[in-house]
C-alpha cells in the first residue's frame, strides 16, 4: 500500500493530500471509455480523472487521498477504475458511499476505500487525511478533526496487504476456488 505506516498495535495508516470530487463520480469520469483499449496500470493512470479535473492525472502523488461524494464509482462494472485510481498514485478512497460494484472491485483491486459523510463534509482541497484502515478512524491534520468510519474486516485488510484479490489467492495458493 502507499504511504502505508502503523497507526498504533501494527495496523495500517495512511496520510495524504485531498483531491475534492461531488457527487455521482461515475466510471467514465474515473478513466474514460476512450482508454480502455489497454488495461496497463501505467497508461490507465496517465488518464485518472482527467475529464473531472484535466490536472489531476499531472498533479496528484503517491499517497494522495481522494474524497468524494454520494454513489461514487456509479456506472460500468469495469476494474479499469479502480486500477486506474490505484496506479495514479491514490492511497485511498473516502466517499458518502460507493456503487456497490465499485466497492468490490476496489477491494479486489487492492484500492483501500471508506465510507463516513462527515469526513467528506469537512474536507477542503489540499487538506491532509490520516487514516487508520482497522479502526475506521479518519483525521483531518489541518483542521484537528476526527471522524469514525466503519472499519475494514480483517480479511479485507489482508486482500489489500496482498495487493488484491488475485494476489491473495496466488499468495495462498487458493487456485482451485
Amino acid at each position: 500500500m502507499v504511504c502505508a505506516n502503523e497507526c498504533g498495535n501494527g495496523m495500517t495508516k495512511i496520510t495524504g493530500r485531498v483531491w475534492l470530487f461531488g457527487d455521482d463520480v461515475d466510471t467514465d469520469a474515473i478513466i474514460p471509455a476512450r482508454y480502455l483499449n489497454t488495461s496497463d496500470p501505467s497508461e490507465l493512470a496517465k488518464h485518472c480523472m482527467e475529464d473531472a479535473d484535466p490536472l489531476f492525472p499531472s498533479k496528484v502523488r503517491p499517497g494522495d487521498i481522494v474524497v468524494a461524494g454520494k454513489n461514487f464509482g456509479c456506472g460500468s462494472s469495469r476494474e479499469h477504475a479502480p486500477i486506474a485510481l490505484k496506479a495514479a498514485g491514490v492511497a485511498c478512497v473516502i466517499a458518502v458511499n460507493f456503487a456497490r460494484i465499485f466497492y468490490r472491485n476496489a477491494f479486489n483491486m487492492g484500492l483501500p476505500i471508506l465510507e463516513c459523510a462527515d469526513a467528506v463534509r469537512d474536507a477542503r482541497e489540499g487538506d491532509t487525511l490520516t487514516v487508520c484502515l482497522e479502526t475506521g478512524e479518519i483525521r483531518n491534520d489541518r483542521q484537528g478533526k476526527t471522524y469514525r468510519s466503519e472499519p475494514v474486516p480483517p480479511f479485507m485488510i489482508e486482500l489489500l496487504q496482498s495487493g488484491g484479490l488475485m494476489a491473495y489467492v496466488k499468495k495462498h495458493h487458493l487456485t482451485e476456488l
